[in-house]
């Protein structure tokens, strides 16, 4: 059985898309999941499966909430190796990274649409776009940010989802149990 974390986008969120974390557990356990686990309330779900393909996890997923909530949420897998990838990846000197965000890539996005994202720039904001993952720093806080999800999603044509450091090193922390 293989470990994954699955990252929901845009659930509980002022109100919108609701999904009870116990509800949800519930759900993927009986969809097949194993030792399904859920972290705060935005969206991670931490699980077993014997499927070795990320994909159709992300469908299965996908259909049981469509089904069961009647909303769609895009939803994408992680192997706790790939996200562990991501994290060390990040190309900002520690004391940035602690305070970064992660926005993982549901796709490759358009190199065209990645050079000219790179060409704008606000102050106080950084940002590296890779294949995979948009690695965000903003030194007055993601609140008040010009950069954010829907921004880089509109510039980049493409689905993501974003976690901060404290989330993505619990999630790390909690599939390290596991493996």
């Amino acid at each position: 059985m293989q470990v994954y974390i699955a990252l929901l986008r845009g659930i509980n969120v002022s109100g919108q898309k609701k999904i009870p974390m116990a509800e949800l557990r519930e759900l993927l356990t009986n969809t097949g999941l194993k030792n399904v686990k859920t972290y705060i309330q935005s969206g991670n779900v931490i699980f077993k499966s014997p499927e070795k393909d990320n994909a159709k996890l992300e469908l299965k997923i996908h259909q049981a909430i469509k089904t069961h909530f009647g909303f769609e949420v895009p939803i994408l897998v992680k192997t706790p190796k790939e996200l562990q990838q991501v994290f060390d990846e990040c190309p900002f000197p520690e004391e940035k990274k602690t305070n970064s965000y992660f926005t993982l890539l549901y796709s490759i996005p358009d190199t065209a649409l990645v050079k000219e994202a790179a060409e704008m720039s606000y102050p106080n904001e950084e940002f590296v776009i890779t294949n995979n993952c948009i690695y965000f720093y903003c030194s007055i806080g993601y609140g008040k940010a010009k950069y954010n999800n829907n921004f880089f999603e509109r510039k980049l044509k493409t689905t993501s989802t974003a976690r901060n450091y404290k989330t993505m090193v619990k999630l790390l922390e909690m599939t390290s149990d596991e493996s």
